[in-house]
């Protein structure tokens, strides 16, 4: 494999290697366009440490933000509903 392929597969494994950045994939996946608030709310994580996971995230390329407002929506991106496929997949096993 090309080194850039290989840095992306290691972006993406660091970024779903917490089990709090599982449970938030896991959350956006079946509440797509999900607010911090609402992940937050939904996991009963504190706000602050839901902010950091789900900015790993995004620099891990798994989920995307979009700004309405003051609102931050959060959704997977092609990646993310990969990683999300993969964990069901394993979850199975």
């Amino acid at each position: 494999m090309e080194k850039k392929i290989v840095k992306r597969i290691e972006r993406v494994f660091k970024g779903a290697g917490n089990h709090h950045r599982i449970k938030i994939i896991q959350y956006i996946a079946e509440a797509d366009n999900t607010s911090l608030w609402q992940i937050s709310e939904g996991l009963d994580m504190d706000f602050r440490l839901a902010s950091h996971h789900t900015e790993v995230l995004e620099e891990a390329g798994l989920i995307e933000k979009k700004y309405l407002g003051r609102q931050v929506m959060h959704f997977l991106t092609p990646y993310g509903e990969r990683v999300f496929e993969f964990m069901t997949t394993l979850a199975k096993l």
